[in-house]
């Protein structure tokens, strides 16, 4: 006996389904994969404008041989100096919670530095691992009571991202004073 087979109406539109689904997913794999490489020299490009800019702010203000820097793969990473490092040990994760008091000021050259947030009296409660990634690296360097400057290149602060409701462009390299008032987990 010969049998032939009967499309469905629906089997014949689940294969149309498939192909596009198909289609749309070689298109996005393709896309982030340029994007990824394009992202990829860009974010190097400015990692060298950063580090040359921190190199210069370093020297001009006699910082060279204070300030340490976190290491990170193949980076700088994050200067940091502690001024002051508080009381007893303390343990840090993710999750734990920091009261901080902190003026951030942008870097737009070697000698020059703008003053775009101060806590002042009023002490925010973050989650470190919530923060930017330099005050994840630079917070732990000190213990509750102490203080800290973080250098900060770009990409361990806002990256490419202007932060506008604060007067802050893209690529800024950034200057932190931090005294850390308490610490929870």
């Amino acid at each position: 006996m010969n049998y032939k087979r009967i499309n469905l109406p629906f089997e014949m539109g689940m294969n149309r389904i498939l192909l596009v689904l198909a289609f749309f997913c070689v298109c996005c794999l393709t896309a982030c994969t340029k994007s990824a490489l394009y992202g990829s020299v860009q974010y190097k490009a400015q990692a060298k404008i950063d580090d040359q800019l921190v190199q210069q702010f370093l020297t001009a203000n006699n910082l060279q041989g204070i300030a340490k820097h976190v290491q990170l793969n193949d980076t700088i990473g994050v200067y940091y100096i502690v001024l002051n490092p508080g009381g007893d040990t303390t343990l840090y994760t993710n999750a734990t919670q920091v009261t901080v008091g902190d003026t951030a000021k942008w870097i737009s050259s070697a000698t020059t530095e703008k003053v775009f947030y101060e806590t002042n009296d009023f002490h925010p409660s973050y989650p470190l691992g919530s923060v930017i990634r330099a005050w994840q690296l630079g917070i732990p360097e000190i213990n509750v009571g102490g203080e800290v400057r973080l250098i900060v290149p770009s990409r361990y602060a806002y990256g490419h991202f202007p932060q506008e409701q604060i007067g802050l462009p893209a690529n800024a390299v950034l200057d932190f004073y931090i005294r850390l008032y308490d610490v929870t987990n």
